[in-house]
């Protein structure tokens, strides 16, 4: 079945595959667009599988302070090249992420990654760093944050 480049190009934007997965895929799906974006979503998370064992050494360390002044987090997000840490979603991402880190207080990484994403309850900060490591092919990773809220002690000596 023939697809338009209307279609691929919607597919593109939403899911960000390329567009010859893209083009693929609505032939798979028969120009059915939900199925298609299914298939795209299946085949970027099983590519993030495959790769989550490589090492992501590049990345950005991003910062949020919460309006006021009081509370602020910062984040490190690995990635495998410096190419996608300048990727504007993955950037976003780190954003994200502090602001998440700053407005829940997530004990630990494994804590953070299972959280509710404070904008879509329906996802966590795991399946979006995901859904970022499936749409850029590599290996994208929280490698720790720190938050800070002012009048709290850290355990060191003041």
């Amino acid at each position: 079945m023939a697809n338009s480049r209307d279609d691929v190009k919607r597919l593109r934007e939403e899911t960000g595959a390329g567009v010859m997965d893209c083009k693929r895929a609505l032939d798979e799906a028969k120009g059915d667009f939900v199925k298609a974006r299914t298939l795209i979503k299946e085949r970027g998370l099983a590519k993030a599988k495959e790769k989550a064992d490589r090492e992501a050494k590049e990345g950005v360390v991003e910062a949020y302070v919460h309006a006021g002044g009081r509370i602020g987090a910062m984040v490190e997000l690995s990635s495998e090249t410096d190419f996608v840490a300048r990727n504007p979603d993955f950037r976003e991402l780190a954003k994200e992420i502090a602001m998440q880190v700053a407005a829940m207080d997530p004990k630990d990484l494994d804590d953070l990654l299972e959280q509710a994403y404070i904008r879509d309850a329906s996802k966590t900060i795991g399946e979006l760093v995901t859904g970022v490591a499936a749409t850029t092919g590599e290996n994208v990773r929280v490698r720790r944050f720190k938050r800070f809220e002012l009048g709290q002690s850290n355990g060191e000596p003041t």
